[in-house]
């Protein structure tokens, strides 16, 4: 996969890569980026000479027919894992099971903070318990990454991709050590997403949001959904006095 897509799409796209020495040669670590586009996890492993693990949904590997088989080995092949999302906190579990792991087998470990994609460019907050519990478990350092410009790339709903050049900016390791053990304080992995997340915003240059991404998906949709009811109102009354 690194051969045939990774080489495909550096030679479509060429991403522009900051920051390629911070990635240790061989070792555990955890790159933790922002989500803009759903080809960040085929971008970001495609510049690095080693194997990046993510976890995606596992309906990506259990779908039926011939369609399903294909995706599924395509998804084993790029270095996903599947995660149950069927309950909020079974997945959690699973997710910090599967990382940890990862980090384990001396792997490095892919994970977005924000849990979901960005609706609108910006950077929202990171979730603690993922990222902060994996890093905590076992002592791997964290590497900030920023993905840039992926979103113009392939926005939400598109399927066909825009050939333009997006970039990844790596950041310096970050050291956690000094909370191992404490990945049961609530307050710590606070306090070391957001560490991670300022890192983040500092390599990506986005606007900080401090809710978190699911939320303004929330508010997005139900402004839609308002949207839609005040016209259908307005269609309803025009209909009325017309009548």
């Amino acid at each position: 996969m690194k051969f045939s897509l990774g080489g495909s799409l550096k030679l479509a796209f060429r991403p522009w890569v900051e920051g390629l020495e911070n990635v240790p040669a061989e070792g555990p670590a955890i790159l933790a980026s922002n989500h803009l586009s759903f080809s960040d996890s085929f971008f970001l492993p495609a510049v690095l000479d080693r194997k990046v693990t993510f976890i995606a949904k596992a309906e990506y590997f259990t779908s039926p027919g011939v369609k399903g088989k294909l995706t599924a080995a395509f998804f084993k092949g790029v270095g996903q894992l599947p995660v149950d999302r069927s309950g909020a906190r079974g997945a959690g579990e699973a997710a910090i099971k599967a990382g940890i792991e990862v980090i384990e087998k001396g792997g490095l470990f892919g994970i977005y903070p924000e849990g979901t994609r960005s609706p609108d460019g910006r950077l929202y907050r990171g979730k603690p318990g993922g990222l902060a519990r994996v890093a905590l478990a076992t002592g791997a350092p964290v590497i900030p990454v920023a993905m840039i410009d992926t979103e113009k790339i392939q926005p939400p709903g598109k399927v066909v991709p825009k050939l333009m050049r997006p970039g990844i900016r790596i950041g310096k390791p970050l050291d956690f050590t000094r909370y191992q053990g404490m990945e049961g304080d609530r307050f710590i992995l606070r306090s070391v997403t957001d560490e991670v997340m300022y890192e983040i915003m500092k390599l990506s240059g986005q606007e900080y949001v401090d809710i978190y991404a699911t939320a303004a998906k929330r508010q997005i949709a139900d402004a839609e959904k308002a949207a839609k009811e005040a016209v259908k109102a307005e269609i309803a009354a025009r209909e009325e006095s017309g009548a």
